[in-house]
């Protein structure tokens, strides 16, 4: 299996209650913690409502979190295209590609909340064609192409970029729901997908077929799609123990269920849950399940089921969410860095044939050890040193005393 790369995805979903400021604060620390760890990417979204999705800007995030990092690619997850002028969104992610130093990933999607389409008078029956229309311009403005356009909703008369991406090709991504609109979109471009629906069992499972709605765009298009641009979303709370997990994320990931997707966001067939037990039964222990409350164990079993399930894939991406505290959350990225990553991509491979090595060939090394014996038997205060502290005390290969009295007989001989 090829290298797998490893992301986390903030929408946010911040329970409502804290102070908004140490909010904004607590992410940005976030970020600096998965750069350090070895992350590959981190991406943010763009929402206007609900009360648990405070980033209304995911360029001005980014810009901040680039200034606390070293290495971590930051991508817009994502831009709601129908919301904003395809030119202006071009000049914001060529500013931010430069900002961070060439590390910005352009994330796109065609808004995720009815209700902040409402809120911006867009008809919810526009918002994929208007997503296309903004990438196909937006691709011909990054080219350093002057564009002429008019739709219905937006006009650029000679417009270009004064500024072009620091890098070379700016990645794009768009985002993929359970529907074949975003897959069909990236077929169209050639371009990479993040996997949003797959945190359900139902979304893990379509996953092969979301596959071929984007070879089957690609072909017709004429263009190509990788699984290595190919980004899956998984959730998970990771601990050293399963009941340990339970303890720390259950309450949290109860109210989470409770108050945003069926109190707030009143998605159809979903019902409250009753307790915390429930809430990580119901999620992370049914089959085909596509979020782990567990130990990095039972991480490294679900990534290889859903790469097996799925194909294969190029990143998997870690939902954020505040299921448990900001120290065991912490705690829980730190484990799947450690642990998970290591595992998956084979890191310690090496290391465990190295020991093998050692314990499957003793015998030969065992000659090392009786000569090293033997030179410390050839001087009379050494080898008394030795008879009153005990071979088992010198930091060497155990020999039996009788075979070292030989081996120094025989070398003096």
């Amino acid at each position: 299996m090829a290298r797998l790369k490893f992301g986390a995805f903030l929408a946010p979903h911040h329970p409502i209650g804290e102070h908004p400021m140490l909010q904004f604060r607590r992410d940005l620390d976030f970020v600096e913690q998965l750069d350090a760890l070895g992350y590959d990417e981190f991406w943010c979204g763009e929402h206007h409502s609900s009360g648990w999705e405070t980033i209304a800007s995911p360029e001005m995030f980014l810009a901040a979190a680039g200034e606390r990092t070293k290495r971590i690619k930051l991508g817009t997850g994502v831009i709601s295209l129908p919301y904003h002028h395809p030119f202006n969104v071009a000049q914001r992610m060529v500013q931010l590609d430069h900002m961070t130093g060439g590390r910005a990933i352009f994330g796109s999607g065609p808004g995720a909340l009815a209700s902040d389409a409402h809120t911006l008078g867009i008809d919810p029956m526009t918002q994929r064609d208007r997503q296309d229309e903004a990438i196909a311009v937006i691709r011909r403005l990054f080219n350093g192409e002057r564009v002429t356009a008019k739709s219905d909703w937006f006009q650029m008369h000679d417009a270009a970029l004064q500024i072009l991406p620091l890098q070379e090709e700016m990645p794009f991504v768009v985002a993929s729901q359970i529907s074949p609109s975003g897959m069909t979109l990236a077929g169209k471009y050639g371009i990479g997908i993040i996997s949003l629906g797959s945190m359900s069992t139902q979304g893990l499972m379509a996953l092969p077929q979301q596959w071929q709605f984007a070879e089957d765009a690609a072909k017709k298009a004429g263009t190509t799609v990788s699984r290595s641009n190919w980004r899956v979303l998984l959730s998970w709370h990771i601990a050293e123990t399963r009941e340990q997990a339970r303890r720390e994320a259950g309450a949290g990931l109860m109210r989470w269920h409770n108050e945003y997707n069926v109190g707030t966001l009143m998605r159809p067939g979903l019902t409250a849950f009753a307790s915390p037990d429930e809430a990580v039964d119901k999620t992370a222990f049914v089959d085909g399940a596509a979020s782990t409350i567990g130990t990095p164990d039972d991480l490294v079993k679900m990534i290889k089921n859903l790469v097996q399930v799925s194909g294969g894939v190029g990143t998997i991406v870690g939902f954020a969410h505040d299921w448990a505290n900001p120290e065991n959350t912490r705690r829980s990225w730190d484990l799947v860095a450690r642990y998970v990553i290591p595992e998956i991509n084979g890191f310690i491979d090496g290391l465990r044939t190295s020991r093998q090595f050692l314990i499957d060939n003793r015998a030969v090394f065992e000659r090392a050890g009786q000569a090293v014996m033997a030179k410390i038997m050839e001087n009379d205060k050494a080898a008394a040193a030795l008879q009153q502290t005990g071979p088992g005390r010198v930091a060497i290969p155990a020999v039996n005393a009788p075979d070292l009295q030989k081996a120094a007989a025989k070398q003096k001989a």
